[in-house]
């Protein structure tokens, strides 16, 4: 392999506190619960600050915070809220090099994707709902769509500044009034954005944001005052959730997990397949709700397909995320890393046959080398449980039909990738596909414009788009 000379991206841009509050009603307030959590450098095991968990005390202080700034906010003609959304993503752009480095501090991402990826979307998100602010009339939810209220969101840690701007941006651009509930181990891009916040001259009270763990979320979700629940992460929270609010006047949008299927047709242009393969389950070590876990290649290429994605595998890079040369971070977490390491032993154990590159691993931080499973039954765990890690499964097909059969096996339906060259084969099997996306020879693309969102055990709503608008408004 081709060695590059260390790229560090310097850390000193960031100023991170020792310790931190809660954002409540446009201030930084010491929490009623005494319980504080330590937040960790994933790729070195380094306390980066303590943060506080709030409690239930502290919940209803930023629900009533909230509920007190949604009168005058949502009176607010929709030209004066998207100034405060224009002026947030200029901010976001302004200091996107510091928040770029915060997120991969605190997520363990690689510095590329966080800076190219993560940071340019967030802004986009934003500038995007200011534009719809005083358009609401024209988006097709009736002459004079009305905002719900609070809405309380609770987001992963993943994507922690993309999916705070996923739900922030257009519950603002509607008149609502939020908060939100970082993921505990990464709440630090959250909480840089409430002094954004703050920067923006953004009326008290319209962003709150409250941090801590499950117990944190289910007040928050829980709390007679919030009108609007969003909620981004696994299958199982977003069940109990959907129970807890069933039969409430609460509208929920739940974005959850995946097992996406990317289907490689004999006509596809394999080194470009092998560059979306790559894209679609090592991106972000996998840490996707969409990520393309399950490869499904047609018989006759499988051969040639897995070489070349073998060998392309035995150049990435793993190591340091602030190295602009990285191409696989950390693991968030070593409890996410032990439930990578858990269903990875499982596919040994029945039967498939794992196989990574030589891969030197640090001796501290959590780390998972990149990983591929041939010999994949569909009963196997790794091909039907999400692994959220850089894990792929592959399976073989002989006809359009078995490939469409095979992808639609799955308890989930977020995403697809159809790879060929044929238009007609590529638009017969994406109509086919229980996906809420389907990339056509791509994978991973993302767009504010474009509404995201499941089926099945994926979860419901949409996200971005026009679409996005729907779940803050009363219809």
């Amino acid at each position: 392999m081709f060695e590059y000379a260390p790229a560090p991206e310097s850390r000193d841009i960031v100023d991170i506190r020792p310790s931190y509050g809660l954002f409540i009603n446009g201030e930084w307030v010491e929490p009623q619960s005494e319980a504080r959590h330590k937040t960790v450098n994933p790729a070195t095991e380094e306390v980066l600050a303590e943060v506080a968990w709030a409690g239930e005390a502290d919940v209803d202080r930023a629900v009533q915070a909230a509920a007190k700034a949604f009168p005058v906010w949502s009176a607010m003609p929709g030209a004066e809220r998207a100034k405060y959304l224009f002026r947030i993503a200029r901010l976001i752009q302004e200091r996107a090099r510091e928040l770029a480095v915060l997120e991969t501090l605190d997520n363990g991402k690689p510095i590329r994707e966080s800076r190219d990826v993560d940071l340019p979307l967030v802004a986009a998100h934003f500038f995007y709902y200011a534009g719809w602010a005083d358009k609401l009339a024209y988006a097709g939810f009736g002459p004079d769509p009305r905002p719900l209220g609070v809405a309380g969101q609770v987001i992963p840690w993943n994507f922690p500044l993309l999916m705070l701007a996923w739900k922030i941006a257009p519950a603002l651009a509607c008149g609502n009034t939020v908060v939100l509930k970082p993921a505990e181990t990464t709440p630090l891009t959250a909480l840089a954005f409430a002094d954004i916040c703050r920067q923006a001259d953004l009326p008290p009270g319209v962003v709150n944001i409250v941090t801590g763990a499950g117990e944190t979320g289910a007040a928050l979700v829980n709390h007679p005052g919030v009108d609007k629940v969003a909620f981004t992460g696994s299958t199982e929270v977003g069940r109990l959730i959907a129970r807890s609010l069933a039969g409430t006047r609460k509208k929920l949008t739940l974005e959850l997990g995946g097992k996406a299927a990317n289907i490689v047709f004999e006509d596809a242009p394999l080194d470009q397949a092998v560059e979306g393969v790559v894209n679609g389950i090592f991106f972000n070590q996998g840490h996707v709700c969409c990520a393309g876990s399950r490869l499904l290649v047609q018989e006759s290429i499988a051969a040639d397909l897995l070489e070349a994605l073998k060998r392309r595998l035995g150049t990435m890079r793993l190591g340091d995320p602030l190295d602009k040369n990285t191409d696989i971070g950390a693991i968030n977490s070593a409890e996410q890393l032990a439930k990578i390491r858990e269903l990875s032993e499982a596919g040994e154990a029945e039967g498939a046959e794992r196989w990574s590159p030589a891969c030197p691993i640090p001796d501290r931080g959590y780390w998972f080398p990149p990983t591929l499973f041939t010999g994949v039954a569909q009963s196997h765990r790794i091909a039907r449980e999400e692994i959220f890690g850089p894990v792929l499964s592959v399976l073989t097909f002989r006809t359009p039909a078995e490939a469409v059969e095979k992808a639609n096996n799955t308890p989930y339906g977020l995403s697809a990738g159809v790879w060929t060259e044929k238009g007609s084969l590529m638009l017969w099997t994406a109509s086919r596909l229980r996906a809420g996306v389907v990339w056509s020879n791509t994978f991973n693309r993302f767009d504010p414009t474009s509404p995201f969102g499941g089926y099945k055990e994926s979860g419901y709503g949409r996200e971005g788009g026009r679409h996005g608008l729907e779940g803050y408004l009363a219809l």
